[in-house]
């Protein structure tokens, strides 16, 4: 397969800053430190179903920083604001930036390993002679701001980047159930990410959430003898917020919120 180039979305990538640079960060600032790196979409996830403010209390509890890249700041927060769709979601996500519950990181130090992240994952798999684009700048960015900050992991939702990432040689079965066509694979393209980005290790939002309920996080949304009203109300609060972040756009299915409801029972 013949590699393209680089999409042209990463070609036109830039900023205009809505809210300014002053909260964006050099990579040197952040390095040497426990670290969570954080993609759009668990972001959205825990705004759209009332579950972001989890992040402050999980924060205190980890000791370390929760960081995203300024290309998913401008997608998060910047673009919102200026075409007033989603405001109130980017308004929210801009406080746990200003109060410092996320620390931003400048997309100029994590640039060059981002396009060539996305060069071979846009590289890696063509149907009908043509490349598939499976991923995103933004989404490479986090990926790249996770390799370089050495983080203990990334906070990623969507399902093709996760599978790019853990497990290549599934995607491409994946993407020929979905595009109901052949997909060619690039051996040499794969190895070459996976080199990359093969120690990486991900969570979702539901692993967060998961682990906010057993700290207790989410007891405020139990009132006091609620559970006269509602018959194992514990696990169906936990059960709900799992629903809500997979509707959302979690990849997770009935089976594993049946197992993750389970095993947190059986823990409890």
């Amino acid at each position: 397969m013949t590699e393209n180039t680089a999409p042209k979305e990463a070609a036109k990538h830039s900023h205009e800053y809505f809210i300014g640079p002053g909260y964006v960060k050099k990579l040197s600032e952040l390095t040497g430190s426990k670290t969570l790196v954080f993609d759009t979409g668990p972001l959205i996830s825990l705004t759209t179903n009332n579950l972001l403010s989890t992040l402050e209390q999980l924060k205190e509890r980890y000791s370390g920083r929760f960081v995203i890249p300024e290309s998913v700041k401008d997608e998060l927060v910047d673009e919102p604001l200026r075409t007033k769709k989603f405001m109130f979601e980017a308004m929210q996500i801009q406080r746990l930036i200003s109060t410092g519950v996320l620390e931003v990181v400048e997309d100029t130090d994590t640039k060059e390993l981002t396009l060539e992240l996305l060069r071979l994952a846009n590289n890696s798999f063509a149907a009908k002679g043509k490349a598939v684009q499976v991923v995103q700048y933004g989404e490479m960015a986090s990926v790249a701001a996770a390799k370089l900050l050495g983080a203990e992991a990334m906070v990623m939702d969507e399902r093709i980047t996760r599978e790019l990432i853990e497990h290549p040689e599934h995607l491409a079965e994946l993407m020929e159930r979905r595009l109901h066509t052949t997909v060619a694979v690039n051996s040499e393209n794969v190895s070459l990410l996976q080199r990359y980005v093969s120690k990486t290790k991900i969570l979702r939002s539901v692993e967060l959430v998961t682990v906010a309920f057993e700290f207790g996080l989410l007891d405020r949304y139990i009132a006091a003898g609620e559970e006269n009203a509602i018959p194992e109300v514990r696990q169906k609060l936990l059960e709900s917020v799992l629903w809500g972040l997979k509707m959302n756009g979690c990849a997770i299915s009935s089976n594993e919120i049946e197992q993750v409801v389970s095993t947190v029972q059986r823990h409890a």
